[in-house]
């Protein structure tokens, strides 16, 4: 398996990746909306939807390239001379598309940047663009940060009133703060206003699991109930349950030794306890701190040292890693007696994640959409681990309860006691 697994985010997303059949027609009906409008007066707007992993990005990485080669060299193309750019409200992949512009012959550093920065730049100097390319759409905000510089109310409507042609991907399921909230009506509320076109996504490419494991992810995260394990949990990908969050993470350091990009990730939820200037994460012996500010040019993940860090999701949204260990922190229990499962809002330690909306919601309403953007967090986790997938609950029942399930699920595979700790 080692000789065959990339750790580079931008190999990941280059431009010279193979595409499949359903994602190079995708590049070429977005190429040929591109051009039907790039001369029109008002804007259009095409939109890619799909959940984590089914290659949302790789479409973008091409079509952006495609649109520069021919803006900067096609003297025929209707494209030629068109002033386009690329954002992303995701500082880490931010830094994947620099390194890959570096690369490229007709891709330009400056030709991705965050989504404030174009918009206040382009009011500066009082001008338009043509295309502007949005990836992770679900992270444009959608109300005013005067304290990073943006003071209109959203992101997405700006980015459309300064460009003739937005291309867009989405995916609600990684909807995580909620200065940051949409759902998909209220992002067809603004993108069906205009000529627009849909697209949809569906085949994972990202995580080897099964698609009955990949249902259960979604179904723990969008029911709130622990259903048993299907019986391919571990078919071709390496799934395992934990009762002792160090014994985990000695096992994603294994993974790492052998294969890099394997790293400890958790959700919100752990107080701060400053030790030496760092929030650590205790979990019995397991001691490790939360990731740390990325001043490198490096994704977090591709940097070795993170190893001894827990990621979040800020530094792992958007990115592979070959295995991961989860921590589902304290806001998550098990309701006894039953399988369903419940999320405390107070238990919340990341404050700026959940701040209050009243131009979205009540009190009632905000307590209700934390909950569900927690459960989108964990779901964003669930999915980042390519080869292997491994769980920790803080909660006692709930860690119970899913460590006995995987015994059931190993026991029926191997039907051996004898030979269950194998599997660790």
């Amino acid at each position: 398996m080692q000789n065959t697994i990339i750790n580079s985010a931008t190999k990941k997303l280059s431009p010279f990746k193979t595409l499949t059949a359903e994602q190079e027609n995708l590049v070429n009906d977005i190429l040929s909306f591109t051009t039907k409008h790039i001369k029109q007066d008002y804007p259009a707007i095409f939109t890619v939807y799909g959940d984590a992993g089914t290659g949302k990005s790789v479409v973008l990485a091409h079509f952006f390239n495609e649109i520069q080669v021919a803006a900067r060299t096609k003297e025929d193309s209707p494209l030629y001379q068109t002033t386009n750019y690329f954002v992303v409200n995701h500082p880490e992949i931010l830094k994947v598309y620099k390194e890959i512009a570096g690369d490229l012959p007709h891709l330009y550093k400056k030709d991705f940047t965050r989504p404030t920065s174009l918009i206040n730049q382009l009011d500066k100097k009082d001008e338009t663009v043509d295309v502007v390319v949005i990836d992770e759409a679900h992270l444009l905000l959608s109300r005013s940060d005067p304290y990073n510089n943006f003071t209109y109310n959203n992101q997405l409507v700006e980015l459309i009133k300064r460009a003739k042609v937005v291309i867009l991907v989405f995916n609600q399921y990684q909807v995580l703060r909620t200065k940051t909230f949409w759902t998909n009506k209220q992002l067809e509320k603004i993108t069906h206003q205009c000529p627009h076109e849909d697209y949809h996504l569906t085949h994972q490419f990202r995580v080897n699991a099964s698609d009955d494991l990949l249902n259960w992810f979604n179904y723990f995260t969008d029911e709130e109930k622990i259903l048993p394990f299907p019986e391919d949990a571990r078919h071709n990908y390496d799934f395992r349950i934990f009762d002792d969050a160090e014994k985990m993470r000695q096992e994603i350091v294994k993974r790492n030794n052998e294969v890099g990009l394997s790293r400890i990730l958790s959700t919100t939820g752990y107080p701060s306890t400053l030790d030496g200037g760092k929030h650590y994460i205790t979990e019995g012996k397991f001691k490790m701190p939360w990731d740390q500010y990325n001043y490198t040019s490096k994704p977090w993940a591709e940097i070795p040292e993170t190893i001894n860090e827990v990621g979040s999701i800020y530094t792992c949204q958007g990115f592979d890693l070959n295995y991961t260990g989860i921590i589902l922190s304290p806001p998550i229990t098990q309701i006894p007696g039953t399988n369903k499962l419940k999320v405390d809002p107070s238990k919340f330690t990341d404050i700026e994640a959940f701040k209050k909306r009243k131009d979205l919601f009540n009190d009632q309403e905000l307590n209700e959409a934390k909950k569900r953007l927690f459960m989108n967090m964990i779901n964003v986790l669930l999915k980042r681990g390519v080869y292997g997938t491994y769980i920790y609950a803080h909660d006692p029942l709930l860690r119970q309860t899913l460590y006995q399930n995987y015994q059931k699920l190993i026991l029926s595979i191997i039907g051996d006691t004898n030979s269950f700790y194998q599997y660790y």
